[in-house]
């Protein structure tokens, strides 16, 4: 009886192997809801792929969820099956967005937002690997237990990929054995505020909580992403005009959070990214700071601590470089959010510091909520709740505003692909190049479209989103998450299939 079974054992590794061989030899045969095509060997063609080193034209070889080949120039041309090869043309193949910064508010409040179509519009969009924020879900993923509760509620949810990050806390920061078991049990890294984050169970953390933070992250090689803003003492004159001032008017709003709140927090903290520096305390671990929104001081900053060879990198997010404080109009709080949208030179001079390097990557910082608590109605710019959706939109939205700047493909790939990628600590992910992952997104460039009513948009609540009623240039045609098409002209794969990433 025993060596029956022993034998059977040995049967199986070679009766797996005639299974693959077989959907290789007859693809048509493999069936999955995970994707709007049925082959699992295939081939992607364009005059058009952007490559880490150049912009080919030629074909890129799927095979089990991953890049197989790359082929330039027409060589696969009468080589392969037609039926096996999706030839987009002059349509551009770049490597599917990776965006680090969003908030889902699943589990707790999906209302506001949740997986299914959260993760529905980011496919939607070109992204097809999302890093979920701790806060806004509820309860706030600030244990190994909450990040479970997540991971549980993602699970058969997500049509792309998704990770988590972990987050930083008074209550957690100072307990070695709590950071450790949140980061064993998958987290990306961590997340704090340095200002009141308007969620009851995240409070703020100061530069303390972030020292410790950094001593813990070292040893996983991980990063803390921070929000930085420190709230400042008012003086009596402001008092005065914050009393008195139309809580209608963008100004006002704007002038309550100032940019020397960014300063003061970038000030601090970078007298802790010193520890990261080769040789420090903190070796290994690295800063984030999320959505920068000042240009000026707290820039320079930035710029002078990664010159002293600390650890430390910067995001801003599109709605920083297309809108500007002249244009919002009194009472449309779509645009509020927190850093504030500056005025028009400071978005002139973060286009600079993007192009130049000195910004490493955009995020969305996609953060929705239900209608009402935007509060349309009134109109009121200090009361209602501040977060910018734009999730489907960041890739034409980037696109369109910096055409105007000259920018390449190239320069879009390395802000939303390759550095993302890099921070999220995703290495098979964020460049087409043989072994990665196969997410892809295909875009046609000079394609402009309306954002109305017409426009097909998969977030929950398209009226709270600032671009609505935008004229946009680049249409996203298909997105493919480890080789499954899982959007293709506004349709999504039957079956949420994304993987939620775990360290």
């Amino acid at each position: 009886m025993e060596s029956g079974k022993l034998r059977l054992l040995a049967l199986l590794p070679i009766l797996a192997s005639l299974i693959l061989l077989y959907f290789d030899f007859f693809p048509q045969s493999y069936r999955s809801n995970c994707s709007l095509i049925q082959y699992r060997h295939f081939w992607i063609a364009s005059k058009r792929i952007v490559t880490p080193t150049s912009i080919i034209s030629g074909a890129v070889e799927v095979r089990g969820g991953k890049i197989k080949s790359i082929v330039e120039g027409d060589g696969w041309q009468g080589k392969l099956p037609s039926s096996q090869v999706i030839d987009y043309g002059e349509a551009v193949v770049i490597p599917g967005l990776i965006d680090v910064h969003a908030h889902l508010d699943d589990p707790g409040r999906s209302e506001w937002e949740g997986f299914p179509s959260g993760t529905r519009a980011a496919a939607a969009g070109g992204i097809t690997t999302l890093i979920d924020m701790p806060l806004n879900s509820y309860p706030s993923t600030v244990s190994e237990e909450t990040l479970k509760l997540k991971t549980k509620a993602a699970k058969g949810r997500i049509f792309v990929d998704v990770g988590f990050w972990g987050g930083l806390v008074p209550e957690n920061a100072f307990n070695a054995t709590a950071l450790d078991r949140l980061l064993q049990a998958g987290a990306l890294g961590l997340k704090s505020f340095m200002c009141p984050s308007g969620i009851n169970d995240f409070p703020m953390t100061n530069s303390s909580h972030i020292k410790q933070g950094l001593s813990v992250l070292a040893k996983y090689k991980r990063p803390l992403l921070v929000h930085a803003e420190i709230q400042q003492e008012a003086n009596d004159d402001l008092e005065i005009q914050e009393n008195t001032a139309d809580p209608r008017s963008y100004s006002a709003y704007l002038k309550t959070r100032p940019a020397s709140w960014e300063e003061a927090a970038i000030r601090e903290l970078v007298t802790v990214t010193k520890d990261t520096r080769a040789g420090g305390p903190a070796e290994g671990a690295h800063l984030h700071i999320v959505h920068l929104a000042d240009s000026g001081s707290s820039l320079q900053l930035i710029k002078e601590a990664k010159s002293s060879g600390d650890s430390i990198t910067v995001e801003t997010c599109p709605h920083y470089l297309a809108f500007s404080a002249e244009q919002i109009p009194d009472g449309d709080t779509r645009f509020k959010c927190s850093p504030p949208i500056r005025d028009a030179d400071n978005k002139e001079k973060l286009w600079s510091a993007l192009l130049g390097g000195d910004i490493d990557m955009l995020s969305s910082d996609h953060s929705p909520s239900v209608p009402e608590l935007k509060l349309f109605g009134e109109g009121d710019f200090l009361r209602a709740w501040g977060g910018i959706s734009s999730l489907q939109f960041v890739l034409p939205v980037t696109w369109s505003y910096g055409l105007k700047y000259g920018i390449s493909l190239n320069q879009l790939v390395s802000w939303w692909s390759e550095k993302p990628a890099k921070l999220a600590g995703q290495d098979l992910k964020g460049a087409i190049v043989t072994g990665n992952y196969a997410d892809i997104a295909v875009w046609e460039p000079e394609v402009e479209f309306q954002l109305d009513d017409n426009h097909p948009v998969y977030l929950k609540h398209r009226n709270i989103s600032a671009y609505m009623g935008s004229k946009l240039r680049g249409k996203v045609l298909a997105t493919f998450v480890r080789g499954n098409l899982v959007y293709q002209d506004g349709k999504h794969a039957p079956v949420a299939c994304g993987v939620p990433i775990l360290a």
